[in-house]
């Protein structure tokens, strides 16, 4: 008796706890089985994805058992290890308590969505021109997507520096000359922590050297059609000399022997047929190695380029950009303009997008699109102080420029006005 009488009262309380339960189903209270996704319903293969049934549990005393489709396991914890695309699918659950026939309802389906090549970080600075030190440059390490992501910011250093964020900007406050220096970032999630490939490096230089040498570039622009010709001249007006057009493609180079000529007070180089292993960083350098005025070059298979300034655009002046065609013009030549992904319903006249004032807004990346012909290359517009114009200047200044994995030290300066 000492032994039947326990045994008895659990049997009765379990089907009194079922009773429960079935009482509640009639009064539309049975329990909502929910599936929840870390680090998200999108992942890209490689990660690490957990997938949780979560059930409202009332009874805590009594222990549910659990069905998952894909994989009938009875765990409410479903962990896929170097998810694979075949890992894609539909995913749900439920539960029924052990002892009883009751059982939860259906979770909602969750869509598993796994993408095959591994992301890329894009770092961007707010400051694409120039600035003071004892300003403020922030760093932005973009991404497709951002959830459950940290950022990681390096600085090359003598021991390179990392530094955590959980959101996706970094800002230096009151700028230093110690802040000078080659920089960018990747993005992790997860446990293990999954990494995106690092970005592109981004160079922050200060400097306080004066210039008056120039680059001159013809045509004069910065995305060129491959067969083309592209001239380039570093030009100075104190009539000094030894100044050379450098470039960065996948080495550090001057331009071809071939191609360059000096004269006087200015340095030239003529590529006659463009190819688009010529894309990259194209500047000023001196005898003694000043670096001055680099700009990014790019060469392009399509039939569409866009057409903009290859310097800042400074505050309150008026931008132009053209749709440029390869070969001759279509005989449509209506295009349509985009600024960051987004079209640009007004200020647009056929192939020729116009503002008639600037201002700091309008930084972004812009691209044009023919029907016919396809789109161009993006390209990023920089959009400068107003108080700053041409000019001899004095001043310590920074400037921020994107480098092809390349450890290049650019000078400038800020300009009198």
């Amino acid at each position: 008796e000492a032994v039947i009488r326990p045994l008895v009262i659990c049997v009765l309380y379990f089907v009194c706890a079922c009773v429960r339960v079935r009482v509640r189903a009639y009064v539309n209270t049975v329990e909502v089985a929910t599936v929840r996704v870390t680090p998200d319903t999108s992942v890209f293969t490689g990660e690490t994805v957990t997938l949780k049934c979560e059930i409202e549990k009332l009874y805590t005393s009594l222990h549910w058992r659990y069905l998952w489709y894909k994989d009938r396991i009875n765990t409410n914890t479903l962990t896929i290890s170097s998810v694979t695309q075949s890992d894609q699918d539909e995913f749900w659950c439920r539960g029924a308590r052990a002892g009883c026939t009751s059982s939860s309802q259906d979770s909602d389906h969750v869509t598993l969505s796994v993408k095959g090549s591994k992301p890329k970080a894009e770092l961007r600075s707010d400051t694409e021109g120039s600035v003071l030190t004892g300003n403020t440059v922030t760093l932005k390490c973009l991404m497709n997507q951002f959830t459950g992501w940290k950022f990681y910011w390096y600085q090359h250093t003598q021991n390179t520096e990392k530094k955590t964020t959980d959101e996706n900007y970094y800002t230096i406050h009151t700028v230093t000359v110690s802040d000078g220096g080659l920089y960018w970032c990747r993005a992790g999630r997860g446990n293990p922590v999954y990494y995106t490939d690092y970005s592109d490096v981004l160079w922050i230089n200060v400097t306080g050297v004066s210039s008056s040498v120039s680059l001159i570039i013809r045509p004069n622009r910065t995305q060129h059609f491959s067969s083309e010709s592209l001239s380039l001249s570093c030009e100075d007006h104190r009539n000094s000399t030894g100044w050379t057009v450098r470039r960065y493609t996948n080495t550090l180079e001057t331009c071809p022997s071939s191609s360059v000529r000096s004269t006087g007070t200015e340095s030239t180089c003529t590529i006659t047929s463009l190819i688009t292993s010529d894309t990259g960083v194209y500047w000023c350098e001196s005898e003694s190695g000043h670096k001055l005025h680099p700009v990014n070059i790019s060469i392009h298979n399509g039939d569409v380029i866009l057409d903009s300034p290859v310097h800042p655009v400074t505050e309150g002046d008026s931008l132009t950009l053209h749709c440029l065609y390869r070969d001759k013009n279509p005989s449509n030549l209506r295009a349509e303009f985009y600024k960051d992904g987004s079209e640009v319903q007004n200020q647009t006249t056929g192939d020729m997008m116009i503002i008639s004032t600037v201002s700091k807004s309008h930084e972004g990346f812009y691209s044009c699109q023919h029907p016919e012909r396809g789109a161009s290359p993006k390209r990023w517009i920089s959009v400068t102080d107003s108080q700053f114009s041409a000019g001899v200047c004095p001043y310590l200044i920074v400037t921020v420029v994107l480098v092809f994995n390349a450890t290049v030290v650019f000078e400038s300066c800020v300009p009198l006005y």
